[in-house]
């Protein structure tokens, strides 16, 4: 018995044409997601708030039952820190980072083709870490490779640095703290830091001379030759966003909820942000190991009340842009995942789905659009939806609820009470 909670990211879309007008999550064929459909109520999500296009962080903490404002946010780029175990600690500024291809100043693919190999990524991370020259005296720089195009940046100065700055990623900005997606206008360059306060004015000249450096080496670097040799796009420079100044501090999901909390993440991210939230992780091979990730969930309610399971998989796909594959990418963790969890978890199992975010195929992006939730369980009022789209979400008994809201409503449904 237990709860397992699925998190499906960027799942949410928009009817598409290549899909007959569609939804990926409609045109999917889901036996598996439709049985669990069919045993419970669906509702909609508003992730994090209205209008607000979210960042995948600043989204599951939503969805694990997180309120931030303002300041009390420590920042992605110090969550993925604490996700690959880098040295960090408060008066440090940590970034996300994308390797990303520039022409004559444009960004022309701000995930320099998405994947890139170990070897390319850490080689060129060393040639800018070797190369970068800073005005204060004493500031050091990590740069961290972690999947993809991913990297993590970190600033060390002999005086402790502030994240009131804005991103040099011009495909991203902030409200309230909080990385949010912007809607793309035409072409994109690198952005000019700058200080949101007085007191971010030295973090700001830092990141745009670590930005400047990190341009001029990749520009010479002998891995870009070969790359661009081999028909393979360029790692022209680093785009940062969302800086991080402290640690953070937020109320364990054991507390908050009177229950363990496992789960089984793999992103960076979402290794941060379990540590941080103290949930027990779950290894469960990689990425696209789906059954195994539902073995180590089902074998984790052996000791935990709940297992959160982040599935990357839609999110990918949104951002390219190919509602096909998004939609054959979700028939396949229909079959491999939960037709694997279907067919192991115990009697009194239930089950909460849903998404940190939706990444529509049409805008290639992150949008503020709601997501469906589906709660599933034995206990569960049944309201008649059979399927998890974003149709039968929206005419679900749930109704459309805040992210922070999820797992209460859910353990409330499940109990009986709510």
């Amino acid at each position: 018995m237990g709860t397992v909670y699925v998190l499906l990211d960027g799942v949410g879309d928009l009817p598409h044409p290549d899909l007959g007008g569609m939804t990926p999550l409609e045109a999917a064929g889901t036996p598996n997601l439709d049985r669990i459909a069919s045993n419970g109520s669906s509702g909609e999500v508003i992730s994090v708030g209205e209008g607000i296009a979210p960042e995948s962080d600043i989204a599951v903490f939503n969805m694990l039952g997180y309120r931030f404002k303002g300041s009390g946010y420590a920042g992605r780029g110090v969550i993925e820190a604490m996700g690959i175990g880098m040295d960090f600690r408060d008066g440090d500024l940590a970034l996300r980072g994308n390797f990303a291809t520039i022409t004559d100043g444009v960004i022309t693919d701000r995930r320099a083709g998405r994947t890139i190999e170990r070897v390319d990524a850490e080689g060129i991370a060393r040639e800018v870490e070797e190369g970068a020259r800073f005005s204060i005296p004493g500031t050091e720089v990590s740069v961290r490779p972690t999947i993809g195009h991913r990297v993590t940046v970190r600033i060390r100065a002999p005086e402790p640095l502030s994240h009131e700055i804005t991103n040099t990623d011009p495909a991203y900005g902030s409200v309230g703290g909080m990385g949010v997606a912007r809607e793309a206008g035409g072409p994109m360059r690198v952005g000019r830091c700058e200080a949101a306060s007085g007191a971010g004015s030295a973090a700001a000249r830092l990141v745009n001379e670590f930005s400047d450096c990190a341009i001029r080496v990749m520009e010479k670097s002998a891995i870009n030759a070969r790359r661009e040799a081999g028909g393979k796009k360029r790692l022209g420079c680093i785009l940062l966003r969302d800086a991080g100044s402290r640690m953070p501090d937020v109320e364990p999901m054991s507390s908050r909820y009177g229950r363990e909390f496992a789960c089984v993440v793999d992103m960076p991210v979402e290794v941060g942000i379990a540590r941080a939230t103290g949930m027990r992780m779950v290894r469960a091979g990689g990425l696209e190991d789906y059954e195994e990730k539902a073995r180590g969930a089902v074998s984790a309610l052996r000791e935990a009340g709940a297992v959160y399971v982040h599935l990357k998989g839609p999110d990918e796909f949104g951002h390219d842009g190919d509602a096909r594959g998004k939609a054959a990418n979700i028939e396949e963790i229909d079959g491999r995942f939960f037709g694997e969890l279907v067919r192991i978890m115990g009697p009194g199992t239930s089950v909460v789905v849903s998404a940190d975010h939706a990444t529509p195929c049409s805008k290639k992006a992150h949008s503020d659009g709601p997501v469906p939730l589906v709660v599933s369980g034995d206990g569960v009022r049944r309201d008649g939806t059979s399927r998890m789209t974003e149709r039968q979400a929206a005419a679900g008994g749930i109704g459309r609820i805040a992210g922070a809201d999820v797992l209460e409503t859910a353990f409330g449904l499940i109990s009986g009470s709510g």
